[in-house]
């Protein structure tokens, strides 16, 4: 008979329909191989393909704007209103399509390490990659945890199969992700890429932890063997998986996490890798956790032995893989840390004159927070030339759900209130820009890591940039002093303040439409263009 779902409105449907919740990882492999053609790759991860998106829909996204909630939004690109009408439409679409399948499977587990914090979500899907997926990426209820569960907090719905109706107002296209925070549903239409449903809970917990004090973060999180934990933000590209992936420091998470009164606590269950040019000797943490019970997502696989071929991007170079955090040999459990005694922003500086590290203040802190800055480089994607300044409110703009002043202010109040430090690490280029210098050394990159999480730093005099205003350290263990200063590691010094005072410009650009909101102090951080 299976587990009912009439609650939801599913009920009715084909007969002998069958609703499988929390079934075992054995039994999902078991389905997806017999049933709806996955694979598994000769290290026992299952694979799939998602289809036509490989990757998130984020233009795609509507949020409901309804009385309860309507206030408190930051509408615009990210949070693009829809109706209750349409929504409500397009979860009647979802339910029938549900109705209407042989076999359902549901999840049912928490977002949120900390019991105090987290939040029951339920997962309705027709796809068992799609159950395995967030089996992973959700905290596992024990046996005794699932018994007393009760109705959950959060429900998705995932009918990826089924295109959107595009003749409702707001939808514009096939694909339409969903979020309603009075009814607390999230649909799905149009795409069968996993990672919607993992970014979707992610952006329910960043509108709901605020309103109780606790600040979402779109960042990693590691722990000393003294109890200091340091945060990681930073967009693609920046380093952020490599360098809180440290083999002295227990790993609290990867991605997602929250800081309550009482600390930091992951969101997630497990970790979503990027798997695209993956070797054993550069992540063997990542390398070794691509076993039996994690997903392997779009990539290319030899046929006769099923041996994964982690430089092939034909399908996308988005290629991913979902795993239980534990997998992670120095995965801490459960993944719940103290405060932070450091906080690290990672921008990888295309332009070549950002300081290899700086010491912020708490405006500069909540200006480059609400920047989340990093650039792209020539050759990366069709049409770029040159290093291009790309920008992402508080290191995950897609993902908010307030105005990003309201982040920066937690963030503000919580380092005043623990005393934590905050840096910003430059993991680009050094000596002149893309083209013309050298990108920085990953080894004196971890150097200045170690500098700053040991105290390093403390004692050592440091010097002010004229025109970001940052302060940077005249000399750092195993780091040659003349590329501490970027104005120093260049050649041509004019064309250094032209580059610089370039990348100032665009800083004060970004920063214009959140200027309204934002306060003096924050103002007054901004580089001087």
């Amino acid at each position: 008979m299976g587990f009912n779902l009439a609650q939801h409105g599913i009920c009715g449907g084909i007969a002998d329909q069958v609703v499988v919740r929390n079934p075992s990882v054995a039994a999902l492999y078991k389905l997806a191989l017999r049933e709806y053609g996955k694979e598994i790759a000769s290290t026992g991860a299952l694979m799939s393909d998602s289809g036509a998106k490989t990757g998130r829909s984020p233009k795609d996204k509507r949020v409901v704007e309804e009385e309860t909630t309507k206030a408190d939004v930051w509408w615009g690109n990210v949070n693009i209103p829809i109706s209750e009408n349409s929504f409500a439409y397009s979860r009647g679409s979802a339910l029938n399509y549900l109705k209407g399948r042989k076999r359902l499977f549901v999840i049912d587990a928490y977002a949120g390490w900390d019991p105090k914090y987290r939040i029951k979500v339920r997962v309705i899907v027709t796809d068992p990659y799609h159950a395995l997926f967030m089996w992973n990426m959700l905290i596992r209820p024990t046996q005794q945890e699932l018994a007393t569960f009760g109705e959950p907090d959060w429900v998705i719905y995932n009918a990826g199969e089924l295109y959107a109706n595009t003749c409702l107002p707001e939808v514009t296209v096939p694909t339409s992700v969903a979020l309603n925070f009075k009814t607390r549903e999230f649909v799905i239409l149009g795409t069968m890429y996993a990672g919607e449903m993992k970014k979707g809970v992610f952006t329910v917990l960043n509108y709901v932890l605020p309103k109780q004090g606790v600040l979402s973060m779109h960042c990693s999180a590691n722990e000393g063997a003294k109890g200091d934990v340091a945060l990681f933000f930073g967009l693609s590209g920046t380093g952020k998986t490599t360098l809180s992936a440290d083999p002295k420091r227990a790993l609290i998470g990867d991605d997602e996490h929250g800081w309550s009164d009482d600390g930091v606590f992951n969101f997630e269950g497990g970790c979503y890798a990027k798997t695209i040019n993956l070797s054993r000797e550069g992540e063997p943490q990542i390398w070794n956790a691509i076993r039996f019970g994690s997903v392997l997502e779009n990539v290319v696989y030899d046929p006769e032995n099923f041996e994964v071929d982690y430089a092939d991007g034909r399908k996308t170079e988005n290629t991913r893989c979902s795993y239980p955090v534990e997998f992670i040999d120095n995965a801490k459990i459960p993944c719940v840390g103290g405060h932070p005694k450091n906080i690290v922003f990672l921008a990888c500086d295309a332009f070549g004159v950002l300081p290899p590290v700086a010491r912020l203040t708490p405006g500069q802190a909540m200006y480059h927070f609400i920047s989340g800055y990093t650039a792209k480089v020539a050759g990366t994607e069709v049409g770029i030339t040159e290093p291009e300044a790309t920008f992402s409110a508080c290191f995950g703009a897609a993902f908010l759900v307030w105005h990003p002043t309201k982040y920066a202010e937690m963030l503000a109040e919580k380092m005043q209130k623990h005393g934590a430090r905050v840096w910003l690490v430059n993991t680009g280029w050094a000596g002149g820009a893309y083209g013309v210098g050298s990108r920085f050394k990953l080894k004196y990159t971890r150097a200045i890591i170690d500098a700053v999480l040991d105290g390093s730093l403390d004692g050592v005099e440091f010097e002010t940039d004229p025109i970001f205003g940052l302060a940077m350290p005249k000399s750092a263990p195993g780091v040659p002093t003349e590329l501490l200063n970027p104005r120093n590691a260049w050649k041509d010094k004019d064309a250094y303040e032209k580059t610089a005072r370039k990348l100032a410009a665009m800083f004060v650009a970004n920063f214009k439409k959140y200027a309204d909101k934002a306060s003096k102090e924050i103002l007054e951080a901004a580089p001087k263009a």
